[in-house]
């Protein structure tokens, strides 16, 4: 779990975003992570196309992914990734140092 954070490409939309859950984060972009299958989803603002996202490394749902909102006030969260923070948080030691590169990454094919 630790690498998902320590190798988010922060792109912070909205900071304080809740969920059913929670606190959450909602963003342009994450790494890191899978996608799964779509569906449409009962949500706090209304139904959504969703995609649940979860963690490379270890496969535990971490959050999901907005593709589509039938609402014209909620189309600003289509393509953007929510990660819910008890399912990230959770897990960190924070009696150990946490490093979180914010700085733009290539990926591998751009590197050759």
């Amino acid at each position: 779990m630790q690498s998902l954070l320590t190798s988010l490409s922060f792109s912070l939309f909205v900071q304080s975003f809740h969920c059913r859950r929670g606190k959450a984060y909602l963003f342009n972009n994450v790494v890191n992570i899978t996608v799964g299958d779509l569906e449409e989803r009962m949500m706090i603002s209304g139904i959504h196309t969703v995609a649940d996202i979860f963690c490379c490394c270890c496969g535990q749902i971490v959050g999901w992914k907005y593709e589509a909102a039938y609402e014209k006030s909620q189309k600003y969260k289509e393509g953007k990734f929510v990660l819910e923070r008890g399912r990230i948080v959770d897990e960190i030691d924070f009696s150990s140092e946490v490093y979180i590169d914010t700085r733009p990454s290539m990926s591998d094919s751009e590197d050759s």
